[in-house]
């Protein structure tokens, strides 16, 4: 009778753990579920924002393709430093959106075809913070918005909005602050002419350490001179402060 007992009790055991781990395993499931719509969500809001920012860069065939290449340089650039992959793919969706605050400026601003003056600049150094508060609300990419904010921050602290200098500046935004002045630099504009690449190379050695974060500076030379995507000269131009 006692054997009965045991081994009653041993086929219960048995089959509360069989129930256990038949639960554990749908939990598992529904995680995984749960997991990837969380990941199909991100991307159709990533996709979106995207939208917007090629919307924006269609409407100028002077920066058509901006972001693109951007965000490409700048993903090759935090590969070659050696960042972790979540972050190397986070710098370069920053750098693909880190025009996005242009939105919200004036289009007489934004396509004034000469320099300037001390209003509109201080109308066009918002769109980093425009960018950055278009992105805020979703939680995942935190860090691209930081980026976004302080793209436009120098290694010196003479950039906007916010004045970081040296490693206060996030390294992804002083990644994209290489590649979009090297763009800038290398694409024709209404307010002036393309630089040789050469120059605009020679211009970006210049600013290593002092208003560019020098390691970036090395590693986007040594990608750019390797990428078949380096932009042949096509003009001159005499000064590269104007950069917007």
């Amino acid at each position: 009778m006692a054997a009965r007992v045991g081994a009653g009790s041993g086929d219960d055991l048995t089959v509360a753990y069989r129930r256990l781990n038949a639960a554990y395993q749908q939990t598992l499931r529904y995680a995984e579920d749960v997991r990837r719509l969380y990941q199909q969500v991100q991307r159709a809001i990533y996709q979106s924002l995207l939208g917007l920012a090629n919307a924006l860069e269609a409407k100028d065939a002077y920066t058509r393709g901006h972001s693109e290449r951007v965000g490409a340089w700048s993903r090759g650039v935090a590969a070659a430093l050696g960042l972790p992959p979540a972050e190397v793919d986070m710098i370069g969706q920053a750098g693909l959106l880190h025009d996005i605050g242009k939105i919200g400026i004036p289009e007489a601003v934004l396509r004034k075809p000469g320099g300037l003056d001390a209003q509109e600049w201080a109308v066009m150094r918002n769109h980093p913070l425009i960018g950055a508060q278009i992105v805020a609300p979703f939680d995942f990419f935190t860090g691209g918005a930081l980026m976004i904010r302080h793209h436009h921050e120098r290694w010196d602290g003479s950039g906007y909005p916010d004045g970081l200098a040296a490693d206060e500046i996030p390294v992804g935004a002083r990644i994209i602050a290489v590649a979009d002045v090297y763009d800038a630099l290398t694409s024709n504009r209404p307010y002036r002419a393309a630089l040789p690449h050469a120059t605009a190379i020679e211009q970006l050695t210049e600013a290593a350490g002092r208003t560019l974060d020098e390691d970036s500076v090395a590693a986007f030379i040594d990608l750019i001179q390797t990428l078949s995507t380096a932009k042949p000269d096509v003009g001159t131009r005499s000064a590269l402060r104007d950069s917007r």
